[in-house]
């Protein structure tokens, strides 16, 4: 099968221009991280395996509210480094060409807090008790120095030493946690490439339980006095788990964990094998149940297959949005066509005002980009057939697996698949036009089954009890 993975470097985001370099990629992160929770003190050390990809003579990495005490590059002394305009600079003894190989050692400290911005507080955020991290879109440099673009993915390895009455929860295949003097050492290794913005740290009083039954591991880290709510509300999340893997292929990573937080949160969040909801969101009767699908859902959409950059998020919440239709679908509680007709109306009562395909920085996290982005899915699968489309999305997964993407990419990969283009003139009508294109319907059963009669067989086997 041919590699479709984005290589090199990919172009300033222009939706968050002052992040981010394009002249090196980073291909690890070594973090080793002390906080103290009550004082909000974190001590870190990152050291970064860094790729020129043409000749730089300083790197820089974005940090922002910490304070930089050292810094060395291949172990000797940089000609100069500083901090200043949310970002650290490291002006190098001599040139660096393009493809040489660098490790920088960063000594860092301070009182991490959220990033400000058109999108409100992002990033490093104090709990009533404990720390949440969301680092979408910019909150990254928050608590460590990174090239905070989502296109140069990276593996990491990240250590936390914390107050011992508290659990600390990183995405990524944990090791047993370590008890020293007044403290817990936990540490976590994510060696799948991963954005910046999709690491993540969640500190509070929890308690793991693992969801039952076969197949990916599924952790839940959980309030006590939130674990039966918990429990019963991620209850059907095994089967979302099935479901989805026979839609779109493999769970793309390692175990899959979620967190609870014990204060309410506006709105849940996904990381790289990572989902955090707030305690709103577990009733105990299941309400925020197409959250916890479209979070699961983001693992294939957005965090395997990610974003060159923030102007494609669609690609992103479409598909996870789509997903919330799929399981609704397969419960039978709501049909797919009758989600998209809900979904419909409602942009037809909105402004006809919005490229979803580039919405621009303002409104990238407008609802109409989530539901138009899965109205254009419906629309191609109307087109397509279902055996056809999800077929085209099962390869979508798996050619763009630890990748990136752009719209561009998904027309491409969809003309593969559609040799007569019908599927891509009804795409580029959605994606690259703001007048709203008609509904499109569902056919008749046989070519429009709700699943793929392969993966509808299987899906029964999945109950939604």
């Amino acid at each position: 099968m041919p590699d479709r993975r984005r290589r090199g470097p990919e172009p300033t985001d222009p939706y968050i221009p002052h992040h981010g370099s394009t002249g090196y990629s980073v291909a690890h992160y070594d973090l080793d991280l002390s906080y103290a929770v009550q004082t909000n003190r974190l001590d870190g050390r990152a050291v970064i395996d860094v790729v020129a990809r043409e000749t730089v003579d300083a790197l820089r990495f974005d940090l922002i509210g910490l304070d930089v005490k050292k810094v060395s590059v291949g172990g000797r002394k940089p000609k100069r480094f500083a901090v200043r305009d949310g970002a650290l600079e490291v002006r190098l003894a001599a040139p660096a060409p393009s493809g040489t190989r660098l490790r920088v050692d960063i000594r860092y400290s301070g009182s991490p807090s959220p990033v400000v911005g058109r999108w409100g507080e992002v990033g490093w955020e104090e709990l009533t008790d404990g720390v949440i991290v969301a680092g979408q879109p910019e909150g990254a440099p928050s608590w460590f120095p990174c090239n905070d673009r989502p296109g140069d993915k990276a593996t990491y390895r990240i250590a936390v030493a914390t107050d011992p009455d508290y659990a600390v929860v990183v995405g990524g295949r944990p090791s047993v946690p370590r008890r020293g003097a007044g403290h817990v050492r936990w540490e976590y290794t994510q060696d799948r490439p991963t954005s910046p913005y999709l690491m993540t740290v969640q500190i509070g009083r929890y308690e793991r339980f693992d969801l039952p039954g076969a197949g990916v591991v599924q952790a839940a880290y959980v309030p006590p006095r939130l674990r039966a709510r918990a429990a019963h509300d991620l209850g059907r999340q095994r089967q979302m788990m099935d479901l989805f893997e026979h839609l779109f292929g493999p769970y793309p990573f390692g175990e899959y964990a979620v967190v609870v937080t014990d204060d309410d949160l506006e709105i849940p969040l996904e990381a790289q094998a990572l989902s955090i909801f707030g305690a709103n969101h577990v009733d105990g009767g299941r309400r925020s149940e197409r959250l916890v699908a479209h979070e699961l859902a983001h693992q294939w959409f957005g965090n395997s297959v990610g974003v060159a950059t923030w102007q494609h998020i669609w690609l992103n919440e479409g598909f996870a949005c789509y997903s919330e239709w799929l399981w609704w679908d397969h419960l039978r509680t709501r049909s797919v066509d009758t989600a998209a007709r809900n979904a419909y109306l409602g942009l037809a009562a909105s402004r006809q005002d919005l490229v979803i395909a580039d919405p621009g920085p303002e409104l990238m996290f407008d609802d109409r980009v989530y539901k138009r982005g899965a109205l254009t899915l419906h629309a191609i699968r109307a087109a397509l057939g279902d055996v056809a489309f999800f077929a085209m999305v099962r390869e979508w997964v798996s050619d763009h697996a630890d990748g990136t993407v752009t719209t561009d990419d998904f027309l491409d990969h969809l003309r593969r698949h559609d040799p007569d283009g019908e599927s891509v003139v009804l795409a580029r009508r959605w994606l690259l036009h703001a007048d709203l294109p008609d509904l499109p319907r569902l056919g008749a059963p046989g070519r429009h089954s709700g699943l793929p009669e392969r993966v509808a067989r299987v899906a029964r086997r999945v109950t939604p009890g």
